[in-house]
């Protein structure tokens, strides 16, 4: 995975074309669903406020909270994961499945407050709220009497988010992993599954499970012909097992139990080994429980190049011809959009995801590899991107496109080549995956070319 100094361009000019999104406003809900209980002749108890979850809303629509706060009590009424969250105050709840049941307590200023679903995908169906806290008039970031954003509060906000970037966290993965050692030609790994709190977007701290502490878990990468043993050790609170997906591997190590191994539980082991037989553009993550554990972080690019080829993925003769002769720069791109870890890119969230530099003509090479729940058709300002693989499998005639639709498990190789200066950006092309009434977040970063 390519890594550039920063330290390039003022960011204060830094400029990107994402469309503002407008604020989904709700009317009254049913207000049926909120109920207060009170001890004794008085003396009020806490106000308790019941909200379903469900596909594809959030009952009641308009959460009206009094001055002094109340206990949201909140029930998933469908038959998928919900949550239910409230960005601006800091509160959200755990992912609840069908029939679960938490609380939130919800107190602050006077004013409207945006609620949400932040599984990927979710709200965007549907499932957004406004909580309304006394007379709704105050001062929340902006909000107004009709329900309506300050609009220079909102644009305050979207250039405050927009300047941090990029910002520091802690943490970084998808570092190319280096063998332990090599044994009768063989090269050794040594991998661990591990929890650890991982920063995602700045002070925004998550229970990760990881490969090696980091997210994504640190970049394999072979030749064809190469004999690989991997060490895997499981450190984790929970069983689980590594798969190495759209990489041909024997079944007894396809990471699949009970049909191809028994499931690594905590504390115990399991060597998986093998040669690389085919290039690939691969993924190896969890395979079992995950549809949690990849999200939350178990999850890494895999990739077996062929030593017969100049590039990681040959470049067609086409492109040849039109002055695509080298790659000049290498980025692997790991999507993920659900989990502890959620709309990112790399592990992180903007603005703490990583730009990337090019030179004018100068060619980058993208891998997209998407280990989230749903598609994310990626965008890149400029220039037009080629597609010259699918799956790790390339084309003889490149596909062109400035959006590239990722689905679950798909891998995408595109070339990109430098063609104005400037700064680009670079993001996911589901806005609700990219920026909200507050600025940029989740899936954006930037590509800058430079003279």
């Amino acid at each position: 995975m390519s890594r550039e100094d920063r330290s390039i361009l003022g960011w204060g000019a830094f400029v990107v074309a994402i469309v503002a999104l407008g604020i989904a406003l709700f009317g009254l809900g049913d207000d049926a669903s909120s109920s207060a209980s009170s001890e004794g002749a008085g003396s009020a108890a806490p106000t308790v406020i019941d909200v379903e979850l469900s596909e594809w809303a959030v009952t009641p629509s308009m959460i009206e909270v009094p001055e002094g706060g109340a206990t949201l009590r909140v029930t998933n009424k469908g038959a998928m994961v919900h949550n239910l969250s409230i960005p601006s105050l800091g509160v959200k709840t755990p992912d609840l499945q069908s029939g679960e049941t938490a609380e939130i307590e919800v107190d602050g200023a006077t004013g409207q407050y945006d609620a949400l679903c932040e599984i990927a995908g979710h709200a965007a169906s549907g499932m957004t709220a406004m909580v309304v806290i006394g007379d709704g008039m105050g001062g929340s970031g902006g909000a107004m009497a009709d329900g309506k954003m300050d609009w220079q509060a909102m644009d305050r906000m979207m250039k405050d988010v927009a300047l941090e970037f990029p910002a520091e966290t802690q943490g970084k993965g998808g570092d190319v992993l280096e063998p332990t050692s090599i044994d009768n030609g063989v090269k050794v790994y040594d991998v661990t599954a591990t929890e650890v709190k991982w920063e995602v977007a700045p002070g925004k701290f998550v229970d990760a499970m990881t490969y090696n502490g980091v997210v994504p878990a640190p970049e394999i990468r072979l030749e064809v012909g190469d004999k690989i043993r991997i060490n895997f050790k499981n450190e984790m609170s929970e069983s689980t097992s590594i798969h190495f997906h759209g990489i041909r591997v024997p079944n007894q190590m396809d990471g699949v139990n009970p049909y191809t191994q028994e499931v690594v539980t905590p504390g115990s082991s399991f060597v998986y080994e093998f040669e690389a037989l085919e290039p690939a553009i691969g993924i190896y993550h969890s395979h079992h429980h995950a549809e949690v554990q990849v999200p939350n972080g178990l999850f890494g690019s895999f990739i077996i190049t062929d030593p017969a080829w100049e590039t990681t993925m040959p470049i067609p003769q086409y492109l040849q011809d039109k002055g695509y002769t080298q790659v000049d720069k290498e980025v692997t791109m790991v999507l993920n959009d659900a989990g502890t870890i959620g709309l990112s890119l790399n592990g992180k969230s903007f603005p703490a995801t990583e730009p990337y530099t090019l030179r004018k003509g100068q060619t980058m090479m993208v891998h997209y590899l998407n280990e989230g729940l749903t598609a994310h058709p990626m965008h890149l300002h400029q220039p037009v991107g080629w597609v010259i693989a699918k799956d790790g499998v390339p084309l003889d005639f490149p596909m062109p496109g400035d959006t590239i639709n990722v689905s679950p498990g798909e891998r995408y190789t595109v070339l990109y080549k430098a063609v104005d200066e400037g700064v680009w950006a670079w993001h996911c092309h589901i806005l609700t995956h990219a920026e909200g009434p507050e600025g940029m977040f989740g899936m954006v970063t930037a590509l800058i070319v430079e003279e």
